[in-house]
């Protein structure tokens, strides 16, 4: 078949009209809003079993979309495909579980064939389509209205502004039930423990400090020599200085050492008191990580050491532990 020859022009002016068919697709879904959004948000959160998604062929992929979301946002939910349903899938289902069915027309012979089905079962039903009044719509507990005035396809055929709506009104859903349930930032994050947000509300200062023979520390009668060679040893740029009972007194760094150079202080005599910094920042061990690294941004420094509410030293971190563990 032989294209067209268009300009440049002519493919942005087709994107920019798509995206604004899609746009006021959107639009359209907010403006049919009624009563059964909020009762299908009451519907999930009394919901005891699971949200099962199902739908065919495009309506397909945004329902596995939507499902994810709600799973990911607190409400146990999984994709089910229509066709595989009728060949034995429908044993995943149970009187106890909300099904959320999509289909534009409102008439994919593979959902209507398993609606009875689930009826059978006690599960409850909410339909999201374009067509208000289809067998979906009125076979429904709750129905979602997602009709559009128009596909962004030139040909009025391919499923675009149609998919489009239905995924913003799952999206909707499931923010809405987020919201009701009162979903915190710290629930995501467990639900997403391999991702950023999750290692910044799930890694604490205890989950990333040196420790026990691995902490940089001397005594308050130490050499600053001792105190260079505790440095070297243990790796972290600095080390704390202790009285006898383990209370943090200061803290002496690389950077300490390259002022007093500067400055031609006899580093051979000197002792760890008369050069140390008194009063260092500290950091609980209960702390997240991710307030490890607003303090030293905020005071600009490379490390920290983590104290009991005694004042005793039981860590060090520094900036290095941060990065490595995805922190910053």
């Amino acid at each position: 078949m032989a294209s067209p020859n268009h300009s440049p022009g002519d493919i942005l002016e087709m994107a920019r009209r798509t995206l604004e068919i899609e746009a006021a697709a959107v639009s359209r879904v907010r403006e049919h809003l009624d009563g059964g959004f909020p009762r299908a948000v009451a519907m999930l959160l009394e919901c005891t079993g699971r949200v099962v998604v199902s739908g065919m062929g495009k309506s397909g992929h945004i329902g596995g979309k939507i499902a994810a979301t709600l799973a990911s946002t607190g409400t146990p939910a999984f994709f089910m495909h229509p066709a595989e349903a009728s060949h034995g899938d429908l044993g995943m289902i149970t009187g106890q579980d909300v099904v959320i069915a999509l289909s534009n027309s409102g008439e994919s012979v593979e959902i209507a064939a398993i609606v009875p089905l689930l009826k059978r079962r006690g599960a409850r039903l909410i339909s999201m389509t374009g067509n208000p009044t289809s067998t979906l719509a009125r076979e429904a507990d709750i129905h979602l209205d997602a009709s559009v005035a128009q596909e962004a396809c030139p040909l009025n055929l391919a499923p675009t502004a149609s998919t489009t709506a239905a995924l913003a009104l799952g999206d909707a859903l499931a923010v809405a039930v987020l919201y009701a349930r009162g979903f915190t930032a710290e629930d995501f994050a467990r639900t997403h423990p391999g991702g950023a947000l999750g290692r910044r509300l799930l890694v604490h200062v205890r989950d990333l400090m040196h420790k026990d023979a691995a902490l940089p520390v001397v005594g308050l009668g130490a050499s600053l020599k001792q105190a260079l060679l505790e440095m070297t040893r243990k790796g972290l740029g600095m080390t704390a200085i202790t009285d006898a009972e383990g209370r943090l007194l200061g803290i002496f760094t690389d950077g300490d050492l390259r002022r007093l150079l500067d400055a031609d202080v006899d580093v051979r005599g000197a002792m760890i008191a008369a050069v140390m910094k008194r009063d260092p920042r500290t950091i609980f061990e209960d702390a997240l990580a991710v307030e490890a690294v607003q303090m030293m941004e905020k005071f600009k420094v490379n490390g920290l050491f983590a104290v009991n509410a005694a004042g005793q030293l039981i860590g060090a971190l520094n900036m290095h532990d941060l990065l490595r563990a995805g922190v910053v």
